[in-house]
């Protein structure tokens, strides 16, 4: 197999009982003097799984662990190979910016589709697959918990009434779907950005607040079943602060949970809520057990204070959707959402799309995935192929909604630069004559939405 790919162990064992609860297991892998432990879970019908990440080529050995003697003390081998040459590891934040394992740069730009898998809609699942292949998008932030008013086909816990779900039992079939559609994220390069809680349940399923016992068990499941997966990152929520059950004492709990279950280290952050005219509550993001700043706040502007305040990646993961809707978050045009992009990334920051146009399939992109009919993803690929061309010595200044007729540049002072100006809504990109040194007046047409570049062509 290859390196960050993911070895499995498939093993028989007791099917009575809650072997979700009462049968633990892992297995010790070993790389020369290092052992890296990886837990296991329970998969119905008395199968038993541990999966694996292996960051290392060579020959690596392992042995079960468990307190069920048939699942005990078990031993096997195998070699790593090279990664192909579209595997680059796992995602790690490197400063504020992130890279791949292999050392490859990684620049964000995420959608969301909250439920795509909850609904075991497989042509539709395979539709939202093929519209992220010709996408611009190369994270999609999606739920493990169903919301309050779904009545999905199949729930991650065990049950049939909504109302009383035995989340002592885990529902293999929901994982298998789940775990299945993390895979096919994989295979097309697109980081799967795992929202762990959530404040939406109303009630109705009791999985708003289910108790440290609940969420514990619960995170070790879903870990031992994902962390494998090399394109895996941990939300702990979505609009943690929405939810009234649990404290930050709580949230706290739950991060340093996943970080001390992912023997991987996979990244990790928490998303905040906001309401119209009140200040974002923000997590903590300096505590030691979160990777990056995934936040939510409709204006972009703060971006530099926060990388000052802490200086990890700012990711925006929602800054208001393109949409039609009634809801304030979800009705903005695609030229504020592509502003809100420019804006963001030439603050230091990332940001994050979504889509809640209505009048085009029976539920949104936000939501059930599917199609994206938006005007932004055009224009946010032009940006990414803008952000992903920029080399050291290229400087990019927004010039937002505001309409000059002109604007003088102040260049660095190492040696000559190429001006470009950057239309981006139309996604132009026209030549500025001339090599410039230290200042340079820049003529525009008198509208918004332009940007320039400055690449350095010679020293001085």
């Amino acid at each position: 197999m290859e390196r960050w790919g993911v070895h499995e162990i498939e093993l028989a064992g007791p099917a009575g009982g809650n072997p979700f609860a009462e049968v633990r297991l892992s297995a010790r892998y070993q790389f020369r003097n290092r052992i890296v432990e990886a837990e296991g879970f329970y998969d119905g019908e008395g199968v038993y799984r541990v999966r694996f990440m292996p960051d290392a080529v060579g020959p690596w050995s392992y042995t079960t662990v468990s307190n069920v003697t048939e699942l005990d003390g078990l031993s096997g081998a195998f070699s790593v190979t090279a990664a192909s040459p579209a595997n680059h590891g796992p995602v790690r934040a490197v400063g504020t910016d992130f890279a791949y394992a292999d050392g490859t740069p990684y620049l964000p730009f995420g959608t969301t589709a909250y439920h795509w898998t909850h609904d075991m809609d497989e042509e539709r699942e395979r539709r939202t697959l093929r519209t992220l292949a010709a996408s611009p998008f190369n994270k999609l932030r999606m739920c493990v918990l169903p919301t309050g008013p779904m009545l999905p086909p199949e729930v991650p816990f065990a049950g049939e009434d909504p109302g009383g779900l035995d989340k002592t039992r885990f529902n293999p079939v929901f994982f298998r779907h789940l775990e299945a559609r993390v895979r096919d994220l994989m295979e097309l390069g697109i980081e799967a950005d795992v929202i762990l809680f959530h404040p939406y349940d109303g009630g109705v399923r009791g999985i708003e607040d289910m108790g440290r016992e609940t969420d514990h068990a619960y995170l070790r499941h879903v870990i031992a079943r994902l962390a494998a997966y090399r394109n895996v990152w941990w939300s702990a929520a979505n609009e943690y602060d929405f939810n009234k059950s649990k404290s930050v004492e709580d949230w706290d709990d739950i991060l340093r949970t996943i970080q001390r279950l992912d023997p991987y280290e996979h990244l990790r952050s928490i998303h905040n809520g906001t309401r119209m005219y009140e200040v974002a509550t923000l997590y903590d993001n300096t505590k030691p057990w979160v990777t990056h700043q995934s936040i939510q706040h409709w204006d972009v502007a703060p971006t530099g204070e926060w990388l000052r305040a802490c200086p990890k990646p700012v990711v925006l993961d929602e800054i208001c959707y393109e949409g039609n809707i009634g809801k304030r978050w979800g009705n903005v045009t695609g030229e504020e959402l592509v502003d809100r992009f420019w804006e963001g990334m030439t603050r230091g920051g990332y940001v994050g799309h979504g889509e809640s146009l209505a009048g085009h399939e029976e539920r949104a992109w936000i939501g059930n995935g599917g199609g994206l009919y938006g005007e932004s993803p055009a224009r946010i690929a032009f940006l990414r192929k803008i952000v992903e061309e920029r080399r050291d010595g290229t400087v990019l200044r927004y010039l937002g909604r505001r309409q000059p007729g002109q604007v003088t540049l102040e260049l660095p002072a190492d040696g000559g630069y190429a001006v470009e100006l950057i239309d981006v809504w139309n996604m132009t990109v026209t030549p500025v004559d001339g090599v410039h040194r230290e200042r340079v007046r820049v003529g525009l047409p008198r509208r918004p939405y332009l940007a320039l570049r400055m690449t350095k062509v010679g020293d001085r």
